[in-house]
């Protein structure tokens, strides 16, 4: 077995959870085991370890440069489903959906620091070696973190299955056009965010409040939607509707739920096509 295919596994959660997509995390890891079979291993005593201190600085690497290039638009991290068991991908280790939205606050370092200790237990000693500073630093950092986050902890967005009930009910308010029902289940500050990827057209980027909710996805359902087949499924361990059109997945829509589940929080649309063609969300 080559590497790249022992390594992907274990090494992938590191860089997703950083990048937030898939195609930049296989890169960062090709790219960092290509230099390592090139590299003497003199000195080198634990093999995983340094690869995954490679992927990690890589990807901090690849994220710096891709939010330069995503300047203000919204962009959302690409979606992986977590309903089911894949080889490659070790699904437990995938930060929750609403999570990683809230990552894109933080600057690269800031992010892998927070991903390291909260996800992944690292001590700050651990940290530091890591990403080669010290360990105040290692501090400095996750403080700035949190305080950036305002406190949420990592845990505040815990694994929970489909809420079969909860999204089914929504799908046929929505068929239905029942704006009374369905201002009975969103949430009061509720906040539609859309990432077309600049590939796709879409009608708004940004939606907050139950009015402007409603009158959005009522729209989008009769005017794209209706012909769609809408397959109820998890992603990043949150609840998610996928759409397909003629067999081609066009849109995921992720939800985030109050915590006693009653009312749709947000909603994080995906109609990027280079995000939903990986079989991960298949």
């Amino acid at each position: 077995m080559d590497l790249y295919n022992q390594y992907q596994k274990k090494l992938f959660p590191y860089a997703y959870n950083i990048l937030g997509s898939t195609d930049d995390s296989m890169d960062a890891i090709q790219d960092v085991i290509t230099k390592y079979i090139s590299t003497s291993k003199h000195g080198i005593e634990n093999e995983i370890g340094y690869l995954i201190k490679g992927v990690i600085n890589q990807s901090i690497n690849i994220k710096k440069r891709n939010q330069k290039i995503n300047g203000n638009s919204i962009w959302l991290p690409e979606p992986i489903t977590t309903e089911k068991a894949d080889s490659n991908i070790q699904r437990e280790e995938i930060i929750s959906y609403s999570m990683l939205v809230l990552l894109e606050n933080l600057n690269p370092k800031e992010r892998a620091v927070f991903i390291l200790k909260e996800a992944f237990d690292y001590s700050h000693q651990e940290i530091a070696d890591t990403l080669s500073f010290s360990i105040e630093n290692s501090r400095k950092l996750l403080s700035r973190a949190k305080k950036s986050l305002d406190g949420i902890d990592i845990n505040s967005y815990p694994s929970y299955s489909v809420t079969t009930d909860l999204l089914q009910n929504y799908i046929d308010i929505i068929k239905n056009g029942n704006v009374n029902a369905l201002e009975k289940i969103l949430s009061e500050d509720i906040l539609v965010k859309t990432d077309g990827g600049g590939k796709v057209a879409i009608v708004s980027e940004l939606v907050v409040g139950i009015k402007a909710t409603i009158e959005l996805m009522l729209y989008v359902y009769d005017a794209y939607q209706k012909s769609f087949v809408i397959v109820l499924s998890t992603v990043n361990h949150q609840p998610a509707l996928l759409f397909y059109n003629d067999g081609k997945l066009v849109n995921c829509q992720i939800f985030e739920l109050e915590k006693d589940y009653s009312k749709i929080k947000s909603i994080y649309s995906i109609v990027d096509p280079t995000k939903l063609k990986n079989k991960n969300i298949l």
